[in-house]
């Protein structure tokens, strides 16, 4: 679904990407790891547009969409989530999800003095497809909370939800479990995984929990100084010796030698 030829991205004399190479497929969920500083959260700014990369070329379906803005890619139906959430802290929960679907009769002027029928429909089915994916993500009983009260998981479950009201084909989610307790991070995996095999949904997910990788992810791609190191399945990865060095460090190489 997604090919990434050869991206570099150089912030002066420091190379953030440096000749990263690799494939999404469609219908998958794909982990990326790697230490801190290791190139990941650069890349996924190349690929949703909020960076253009140095060289280098992101293609999806065949399409070239290197360097495209991020509402163009939007309506492409590829979207990312960041580290930290981005609500709209003084709107419900339901009005924060209500807000993401764009090219709405309400958003236009006139609109609202001559077309108020019209906006009052629109409205209603946004309500009741929002109610639809609160209750999806076991978060109905937020609906009208105000998004800044919630806490850090039930906010990255609100990120989840918004890509849920514009059907993204391709959502890429960078340190989803940060920050999160562990039920509300099984919570999160449980809709990833519903996503993906009932809704057909594309992930691309950086995590440093090794946990959360193991149970969604496969293929896992591992990063160090800007560039691919590794793919496989996370057996496969723990068991690869520069990544253990790059990644994990020496002092772990029993211990996951032992686990794999």
């Amino acid at each position: 679904m997604i090919e990434i030829r050869d991206i570099h991205k150089h912030f002066g004399g420091f190379r953030a990407v440096d000749g990263a190479t690799l494939s999404i497929a469609k219908g998958s969920i794909t982990g990326l790891i790697g230490p801190n500083g290791a190139g990941k959260t650069t890349l996924f700014n190349v690929i949703a547009g909020v960076l253009k990369p140095t060289s280098g070329r992101v293609t999806m379906e065949g399409e070239d969409i290197t360097g495209l803005p991020p509402h163009e890619l939007f309506h492409k139906g590829l979207l990312r989530t960041f580290q930290i959430a981005h609500e709209f802290p003084t709107m419900s929960v339901r009005e924060n999800l209500m807000m993401v679907p764009g090219g709405q009769t309400g958003e236009r002027l006139l609109a609202t003095w001559l077309q108020p029928g019209r906006i009052r429909a629109e409205e209603e089915a946004l309500r009741r497809k929002a109610d639809e994916v609160l209750e999806f993500l076991t978060i109905d009983h937020l609906a009208e909370e105000k998004a800044g009260n919630l806490s850090g998981g039930q906010k990255k479950l609100l990120e989840l939800g918004r890509t849920m009201m514009v059907d993204a084909r391709i959502v890429f989610l960078d340190e989803v479990g940060a920050g999160v307790n562990r039920t509300l991070l099984r919570t999160i995996g449980d809709a990833i995984l519903r996503l993906n095999k009932e809704r057909g949904y594309t992930f691309v997910v950086i995590e440093h929990d090794m946990d959360f990788i193991g149970r969604l992810c496969d293929p896992v791609i591992c990063m160090a100084e800007g560039k691919v190191l590794a793919e496989g399945t996370l057996a496969e990865i723990k068991a690869n010796e520069q990544v253990i060095e790059a990644y994990l460090g020496t002092g772990l190489k029993n211990k996951l030698k032992e686990e794999a």
